[in-house]
């Protein structure tokens, strides 16, 4: 059972989707357009389609843009009425590829029934731009489908995932995207349950069969801000319809030279003695922060384990500013940026070894000035969920210029 699927429950008549997977026994299904309640996985089944061979009754297709609960309920109307009256025939719809390649042209049109011409016979599309983007559209108007669309002219091999305060990561959906293709709903949200929407986690990888080039892997996490939000409406490409949008790739995958690939490609050496390796912060940061699913690292080649040194504990009390950083390095001219990218890596190289040598509390000075990098420590261990609290150290002793923080 899967997301998008259509149901119909054991213990009654109602038909819906499902428009989340809660945990292993339960699933969220959407009846009547809004109207969504939680459900045991054995109190529901999944509806065929070829239940209207069998049955006379319309199955339902589900895809991007349909309203759930209108036709969920679809296959329960009386069709009797209708065998007896002639239809009105309806005009042939376009192909998929007559569909895909108007919206994809220049904007200047778009694709039309067979048999219909005219300034008035359809209207005209925005250009479409060119990229990956997250696409948020109304199934109703209280549910949004999560879709992803490619409006480049790669195949893109894709994962979804989702962050939440109680799950930092959880996978959701893993494909490969065709050029000029959108994916169906990868999951649903409610307008009403806006400010606990979870972050969104995108890695993208464009490739082309037979291409000349390999392309970085992109990682893109998105979280959702009122201020922001509402005005990201706008006509979205290939699907044609308007939806909240976001794009992906604002900076595009860069190409692997092959002679970088060369050079990152493990070549055979002679066996040498194993020398002793100091701690990596990176490995051990991504280990014990909570932000480690949202910035996959590279994957390495397995090597011959090596002895490592002892982790020292810091001290007690943590003097983040410059000169304590840099003593012998007075002269020298840093920015603004610089100055904070060199606090920070001193605070998270400091409170890695602090955790990973099970100390109960330690204190980081550093001082109030615009309070750009107090703010800065205080949301990563707002994040960090080997952090039991935090708050002001000694206000007698430091004002607002350091910070307690309490490990579990």
């Amino acid at each position: 059972m899967n997301v998008g699927d259509r149901v119909r429950l054991l213990t009654g008549t109602e038909e819906g989707i499902v428009t989340r997977l809660l945990d292993s026994e339960l699933v969220e299904v959407a009846i009547d357009n809004d109207f969504t309640i939680p459900v045991l996985r054995r109190e529901v089944v999944v509806v065929a389609q070829e239940e209207g061979k069998n049955f006379d009754r319309a199955a339902v297709d589900y895809g991007p843009g349909q309203t759930p609960g209108r036709n969920a309920n679809a296959s329960k109307k009386d069709n009797s009425k209708r065998a007896s009256a002639p239809a009105a025939p309806k005009p042939v719809q376009p192909s998929l590829q007559e569909a895909l390649a108007a919206v994809a042209s220049s904007g200047k049109g778009v694709a039309k029934p067979a048999g219909s011409s005219g300034p008035g016979a359809g209207t005209k599309q925005p250009a479409a731009a060119k990229g990956l983007f997250l696409a948020l559209v109304h199934q109703s108007p209280e549910l949004l489908g999560v879709t992803l669309i490619n409006n480049t002219e790669a195949d893109v091999l894709f994962t979804y995932g989702e962050e939440t305060a109680a799950r930092p990561y959880r996978a959701l959906a893993a494909d490969k995207l065709s050029p000029k293709t959108s994916t169906k709903p990868l999951s649903f949200l409610h307008m009403k349950d806006f400010e606990a929407w979870p972050a969104v986690v995108f890695q993208l990888l464009p490739t082309k069969l037979n291409g000349d080039a390999a392309y970085e892997l992109l990682t893109k996490r998105q979280a959702f801000k009122a201020s922001t939000f509402y005005g990201s409406q706008r006509p979205a490409p290939v699907i044609g319809k308007d939806a909240y949008l976001f794009q992906l790739d604002e900076k595009a995958a860069a190409a692997i030279a092959p002679e970088k690939l060369a050079e990152e490609a493990p070549t055979p050496a002679p066996a040498a003695p194993a020398k002793p390796a100091g701690v990596d912060i990176a490995a051990l940061k991504a280990q014990l922060s909570g932000d480690a699913p949202a910035k996959p690292a590279a994957v390495v080649a397995a090597a011959t384990p090596a002895p490592t040194g002892p982790v020292v504990a810091p001290p007690h009390e943590v003097d983040l500013h410059l000169e304590a950083l840099r003593p012998d390095n007075k002269d020298e001219e840093l920015s603004n940026t610089a100055i904070l990218r060199l606090q920070l890596d001193a605070f998270e190289d400091t409170l890695s070894r602090a955790l990973a040598t099970n100390m109960h509390e330690i204190v980081f000075i550093h001082g109030m000035g615009n309070g750009v990098l107090r703010k800065e420590i205080h949301r990563q261990l707002s994040r960090n969920k080997d952090i039991k609290f935090f708050e002001d150290a000694r206000k007698e002793k430091f004002g607002f210029g350091a910070t307690l923080v309490r490990l579990k």
